[in-house]
């Protein structure tokens, strides 16, 4: 009698058989060095080793985590807001971090750290790839700013507002606010299409993406997608895009082409965040669970399947999601633990495990 897999049990299987080829060589390689037989082993086992560095946006901190990944090192710096998110902007110029002011109710968590408040908040500008740089520039945006990308060629960044339902388009080389988008209730995560036409945004209050014309500066469609979506993440090649569904423990993806949601996937329990590896092969979602019962668990969809073939454990709280551009290696923020992970995606283990300061939500990877 034969026995068929159905196309969910297929991508795991072959999900986990190419984890134990590689594991199975990895110990292959690791005799062939004991016995002094494997002379071209060194730049190998130095591409296991993910390379740059990593800063976490740390809410309850009020700063600014830099780790270098070769070293270990860990320098946290004060910013002197409650940074929500931290970006780079393209083409590696700036760090870009978007938080309130800091005050005791950050520190100490009251309402989850991410209070909603009338004051603008602050898109703050450091250099990329100095841990203790000096600020470069502090700007002014809306209300309760979340999240913040740059265009591709780094002259402009976009920051929602969530506390006035707005994108603020700012000026990076005048270093001011320079335009308004109106968007859904209450915007929260946002990403721009991998061509740089388009910004979709994630509405948190009415279920909604705005999908934003970036050279038009302007909403251009609304689309429905589900319960308190949370944050958005385009597949490499703009095809798609999937959409945390928080409170329904669901992604749901996006055709770009039709404007229409053509699936919704089970994850984890309150997924946020969702990042693609940059080599086209899985979406990641970030499961944080609540602060009473976290989860710590990332979901890896197989892009070609649209299931998810593996699950990974990391922090309590799992919430940031960054990925390297090998498309190896990912980093992911324990909320609820104050705790940075590194995913071998090749290996399908956690390799790595960094401390951060309070309340760690967003995070960048930062190249060589």
């Amino acid at each position: 009698m034969s026995i068929r897999l159905s196309s969910a049990a297929v991508a795991r299987q072959a999900y986990l058989q190419s984890s134990f080829a590689r594991n199975v060589n990895h110990r292959l390689l690791g005799w062939l060095l004991a016995a002094g037989l494997a002379l071209a082993s060194a730049s190998t086992l130095a591409s296991a080793v993910p390379q740059g560095s990593v800063v976490t946006a740390n809410e309850r901190g009020a700063s600014l985590t830099h780790i270098n990944l070769a070293s270990g090192d860990a320098n946290t710096q004060s910013i002197g807001i409650a940074p929500h998110n931290v970006q780079l902007s393209a083409p590696g110029h700036y760090l870009m971090a978007v938080g309130e002011a800091a005050t005791d109710d950050h520190r100490h968590g009251h309402d989850g750290g991410h209070a909603h408040g009338d004051a603008p908040g602050k898109l703050k500008l450091y250099p990329a790839n100095d841990p203790s740089g000096a600020l470069v520039a502090s700007i002014e945006v809306g209300s309760h700013p979340a999240h913040v990308v740059s265009d591709l060629e780094g002259r402009f960044a976009f920051v929602t507002n969530a506390g006035d339902d707005s994108v603020s388009v700012v000026d990076l080389e005048a270093r001011e606010s320079v335009a308004t988008i109106a968007t859904g209730e209450y915007p929260h995560g946002l990403r721009l299409s991998p061509d740089g036409q388009e910004l979709y945004v994630a509405n948190v209050l009415d279920g909604s993406v705005s999908v934003i014309d970036a050279a038009a500066r302007q909403e251009v469609a609304r689309l429905p997608v589900g319960q308190t979506p949370v944050q958005v993440g385009f597949t490499p090649d703009g095809a798609r895009v999937f959409v945390s569904l928080r409170d329904e423990n669901r992604v749901a993806v996006i055709d770009t082409a039709s404007r229409e949601v053509i699936e919704r996937i089970e994850v984890g329990r309150l997924p946020i965040q969702v990042h693609a590896t940059a080599d086209g092969r899985f979406m990641l979602v970030a499961n944080e669970g609540s602060e009473a019962e976290p989860d710590n668990r990332v979901s890896v969809i197989a892009l070609d399947s649209l299931t998810v073939v593996a699950t990974h454990e990391v922090g309590a709280g799992a919430h940031g999601i960054s990925v390297d551009d090998t498309g190896r290696f990912a980093f992911i923020t324990g909320l609820y633990d104050d705790s940075l992970s590194v995913i071998d995606l090749e290996a399908g283990a956690v390799i790595n495990r960094y401390d951060t300061d309070q309340g760690p939500n967003g995070v960048t990877w930062v190249g060589h």
